[in-house]
């Protein structure tokens, strides 16, 4: 039987606590995700359909991209306990700098779309949480503007090839002289994947004002407020012309692209060369033994070639061909810090991420890209502890396997036994 009491003042008091208040309307709703999915939801709910599906999306009907997120959710750890982890070095040498955490952000198309502050916003976050900020060809900011609005941080710049090469040699001249460090040179578009999530919203670049859009427009008012109140939103490297993302594509860039071209811009470029778009160990090696300095496993976040090679698979095999040649960086379906770890313990230098940080640009600004980096350096330091690693560099095969991956069936591309010692 239950004995009853009436609580004292006392014991109520604590319970009666009223949660902080703050009149900043974005910081409490960032302050409440704990997640990247969070943000994203906050994303989905703040942009109109149109720009969330163009972030969120993929090509066709989107296996690569969900492939590439069920391997990652398949990674089981291994930790080591009984090791004192109180403090957790996070940081990296990648490319030749230091990186305060083993991730990097990566280009995205367009992103003063998601967000009027854009590329700027997002750069200027990189800088202040010491990680590089890769600025795409397809950017809405200029050159010189990420560079400003960043400075002090690390700035990378990923190029497509066009038709005109000049174009291509002014850029890569324009951001030598602005200080960035590394070029990634992006392989795996020689002509636009289908994303029928634009195709189905009729996204047009810039966005167009149909009856569509319209009625979208309605529900977020905000969003379009900014977006006639700001400067144009407009390709700021490249004169690209209107039309869908595809049209775009197909309109500039040149699917003639080669091997010569990755040593043409290996004379061009006299800082870190990346090749982004690897997906087979035989093309890791080729474009290594041309000059690069990296390569980034990729598949484009699944928005070209749909159930391509999922990068997170090849990470070992690439690493065992390449040994110390070049390093190699991985991206594509990353949303959690776990998966950060588990890609450099399977070997990768670094990661990248995109999706990520465009949901918290889209959740709430530069504030949200801030929310978003936060999260995941949280979600780094907590899997070190549970791991029992405190070094970033001391992360090794042994606390990360893919559960996919153990069935002792060899991947297409991996090398057998007696290939060359990995990294």
């Amino acid at each position: 039987m239950v004995r009853r009491r009436i609580p004292r003042p006392s014991e109520l008091a604590p319970l009666l606590r009223p949660a902080p208040f703050t009149l900043d309307r974005t910081a409490a709703r960032l302050a409440r995700a704990s997640s990247i999915g969070d943000l994203r939801e906050l994303a989905r709910r703040r942009a109109p359909r149109a720009v969330f599906d163009y972030t969120d999306g993929a090509a066709e009907d989107e296996v690569s991209l969900r492939r590439a997120r069920e391997v990652w959710a398949s990674v089981e750890f291994s930790p080591t306990v009984l090791t004192d982890v109180s403090r957790v070095d996070t940081g990296r040498d990648v490319l030749g700098g230091r990186s305060s955490l083993p991730f990097a952000l990566a280009p995205t198309g367009f992103t003063r779309m998601m967000h009027t502050e854009g590329e700027r916003a997002v750069a200027a976050v990189a800088a202040r949480a010491g990680i590089p900020y890769a600025l795409s060809t397809m950017g809405s900011t200029t050159i010189e503007g990420v560079a400003e609005a960043g400075r002090g941080g690390r700035h990378w710049f990923q190029l497509y090839l066009w038709r005109d090469r000049s174009v291509a040699h002014e850029l890569v001249s324009r951001a030598r002289e602005a200080g960035y460090d590394t070029l990634l040179l992006t392989v795996d578009t020689p002509v636009g994947g289908n994303r029928r999530r634009d195709a189905r919203n009729g996204l047009s670049i810039p966005p167009a004002l149909s009856l569509r859009t319209f009625v979208d427009g309605a529900r977020h008012p905000r969003w379009w407020f900014d977006l006639l109140t700001t400067e144009p939103l407009t390709f700021e490297s490249l004169a690209a012309g209107d039309g869908s993302p595809y049209e775009v594509i197909n309109r500039v860039f040149d699917p003639a692209l080669t091997l010569d071209d990755v040593t043409w811009l290996r004379g061009a470029w006299p800082g870190k060369l990346v090749v982004k778009g690897i997906q087979s160990v035989t093309d890791a090696r080729r474009v290594t033994d041309a000059g690069a300095d990296g390569v980034l496993l990729s598949n484009h976040g699944g928005r070209q070639l749909d159930r391509a090679p999922v990068p997170a698979e090849l990470i070992e095999p690439v690493v065992q061909e390449l040994g110390d040649d070049a390093e190699v960086l991985v991206d594509t379906g990353i949303t959690h810090g776990g998966d950060v770890v588990a890609a450099v313990a399977l070997g990768a230098r670094a990661a990248l991420v995109g999706r990520a940080y465009l949901y918290g640009l889209m959740a709430g600004g530069e504030a949200g890209a801030a929310r978003a980096v936060e999260i995941l350096r949280a979600e780094v330091e907590r899997t070190m502890q549970l791991l029992g690693v405190t070094r970033v560099d001391d992360l090794r095969p042994e606390h990360a396997r893919l559960r996919s991956s153990t069935s002792g069936h060899h991947h297409p591309n991996e090398r057998r036994p007696g290939a060359a010692p990995r990294r």
